[in-house]
């Protein structure tokens, strides 16, 4: 199932797509946090879900948001999870994370929950005096059981499904504090969506194909096989000492092509247009103001 969040006749609902029509299922008080409860139903919630139709709405009708619009917690990031990228961010003279070019364990770190926003809403390039923004397009897995000290060969059975994450970043902020929270965790930081998609309709994750556009020239594309710690490693590492909770989400890293690795570097400006884009997971469109 395609699961969204969305604006439709003046309140935020949600629900799941049908063709090109949006069938709502909760409305209303907590429609912000449906999708957030549903992860932790399984198979069962999401048949129940389907049950559960009030009405259908034109997709042309409704205004999506994030899916998960008020996550949890923090969602957990993933950095230099890409060969290529690691090189390139490594050279770039704004690495503080470690002597090595590519990480011997993965390196984890989070953004904040304020610095979600959804497909089509603006990124306030202007929270960043630095001038230094710069996009990142990741794909984003979605718990969907309590997990805790997981093994790899168990752990994709915790996942409820998948969804597209940009980790717009100040790359200034970033090196100057010495770590990566307060250049990522900026307010509209965190474009997510456009829907979250079960796992149960992707057969291959690693065959997921990523790309991320900036005003229509394509700045990265590769394949989520691609990955140096896949998605089990990730889930089992944090895990291991962190519990993981039902709608928790890990942006698993983003790949060679970043505006930094220009020279000169390519950051982003007011009027420019992202899009990223994954095999199953569809267009993630949003503009800087």
């Amino acid at each position: 199932m395609k699961l969204v969040t969305f604006h439709a006749h003046g309140q935020l609902a949600a629900g799941y797509l049908a063709d090109e029509t949006v069938v709502v299922c909760h409305e209303g008080d907590g429609a912000a946090r449906a999708l957030l409860a549903l992860c932790a139903t399984g198979a069962d919630g999401l048949k129940a879900w389907s049950n559960k139709e009030i009405r259908r709405i034109p997709l042309s009708e409704v205004t999506l948001v994030a899916p998960i619009p008020e996550p949890l917690r923090d969602i957990f990031c993933v950095g230099k999870n890409y060969f290529e990228h690691a090189k390139e961010f490594h050279s770039s003279g704004f690495d503080s994370s470690s002597r090595d070019a590519i990480p011997q364990h993965a390196i984890i770190f989070t953004k904040a929950t304020t610095s979600v926003i959804g497909p089509g809403v603006s990124v306030n390039s202007a929270l960043d005096t630095t001038n230094t923004v710069d996009y990142e397009g990741e794909l984003g897995v979605v718990i969907g059981r309590r997990a805790f000290q997981v093994a790899e060969a168990d752990a994709m059975s915790y996942v409820f499904g998948y969804t597209i994450i940009n980790d717009v970043t100040s790359r200034e902020l970033q090196k100057r504090h010495g770590q990566w929270v307060i250049g990522k965790g900026i307010d509209t930081f965190c474009p997510m969506g456009p829907w979250l998609v079960t796992a149960d309709e992707i057969s291959d994750v690693t065959k997921m194909e990523l790309t991320t556009t900036v005003n229509g020239e394509v700045r990265q594309q590769t394949s989520v096989a691609d990955l140096i710690f896949d998605i089990p490693n990730l889930i089992a590492t944090i895990s291991a000492t962190t519990t993981l909770l039902p709608g928790d989400i890990i942006a698993t890293g983003t790949p060679v092509g970043v505006g930094i690795g220009f020279n000169p570097p390519k950051y982003l400006r007011p009027g420019d247009q992202m899009t990223v884009s994954i095999t199953g997971l569809g267009d993630l469109h949003n503009p800087v103001s």
